[in-house]
């Protein structure tokens, strides 16, 4: 890791999570300087999680050699729902009882200089958009696949947040009007209903109690839970259950982005978030990045499907304090 020098500002970034907190030392041109992750002991609640994201911040100071007073401005990103303008979190469905926190205030009284928060997933795709796979974009839309389907926009250096701070949220639009899935935020058939490790997970128990054929079923009974994982996997030796339902995902994904290129013509659209299936490394990763494109393709219009990028983000789980960061270094570049 590089060390940071005294003639270029450095930024903090953080990223909150239910389970996990990560921190980052970032230089103004994107390299990370210095890292950690923690356990958030969410459980805790408010203020004891701020005495974790300090002990993060200080430890990714640590790592990158630096007095935690040498950094310039700091962004933090956490899940939703919050009001930015008011650097509120309201209802964050995955920090139970952390409801009306005024979360960026108590992280400025602490860290005693500029705090930018940002929702995570926006985080990760400005992180993407500024120092990882659409560097070079003018706009970009971004999908974090994980336990949801989360989603960031950004055109020309502008995070898409919206009036109410629920811009982009484009794992919520709306796939199915009549006998949709239901979606854990309570409406039925967004897009995260079907593109998600929750919707995967659901589908595939389906699939078990119909009776279906899958080699999944052997590891269920040698004790193991199911999870996006083992799919995964077994997809990668042939199990046609596990690859079906994986390339049904990619099929709804394809529909998905169509109306959001529809909408804002980006120069890049990226796939990131924990359930990846490999990326390019895998068999599996590729099917599944080309049926989306495939799905793409046959739904737009012909100059979209020639000149749309669909790829893998590259930044991976460090996305999102890596945009913290960039977020917090826009804000300060721009007073």
């Amino acid at each position: 890791m590089s060390n940071a020098t005294d003639s270029e500002p450095v930024f903090l970034g953080i990223d909150l999570g239910g389970t996990n907190i990560k921190a980052g030392i970032v230089d103004n041109s994107g390299t990370v300087l210095g890292s950690t992750s923690l356990p958030t002991e969410s459980e805790g609640g408010p203020d004891h999680g701020v005495s974790r994201m300090l002990l993060a911040a200080q430890q990714a100071a640590d790592a990158a050699g630096i007095p935690l007073t040498a950094v310039s401005a700091s962004g933090l990103a956490s899940p939703g729902t919050m009001d930015l303008r008011k650097g509120m979190l309201l209802e964050p469905t995955n920090l139970p009882g952390w409801d009306d926190f005024p979360i960026q205030l108590r992280m400025e009284q602490s860290l005693g200089h500029k705090v930018v928060l940002q929702n995570d997933a926006n985080a990760a795709a400005y992180g993407e958009y500024w120092a990882g796979q659409a560097r070079n974009a003018g706009s970009m839309a971004f999908y974090t696949l994980g336990t949801g389907l989360g989603g960031g926009l950004i055109i020309d250096d502008h995070i898409i947040e919206g009036e109410n701070s629920h811009g982009s949220e484009l794992g919520h639009v709306v796939l199915e009007i009549e006998n949709g899935r239901f979606c854990k935020t309570g409406q039925y058939g967004t897009a995260e209903a079907y593109v998600s490790a929750t919707a995967l997970l659901e589908q595939f128990t389906r699939k078990l109690d119909e009776g279906s054929a899958t080699s999944v079923r052997a590891r269920i009974d040698r004790g193991e839970e199911l999870s996006p994982l083992i799919i995964s996997e077994e997809a990668e030796k042939g199990d046609q259950l596990s690859e079906a339902l994986i390339m049904e995902m990619a099929m709804y994904l394809g529909v998905t982005i169509t109306s959001c290129v529809h909408i804002i013509d980006p120069t890049i659209v990226l796939l990131g978030g924990a359930m990846t299936f490999g990326r390019n490394s895998t068999r599996t990763g590729r099917q599944f990045l080309e049926r989306v494109r495939a799905e793409f393709r046959s739904r737009t219009f012909p100059t979209l499907a020639e000149r749309t990028v669909i790829d893998w983000a590259s930044l991976g789980g460090n996305a999102g304090f890596i945009g913290a960061a960039g977020c917090a270094r826009r804000a300060f570049l721009r007073r």
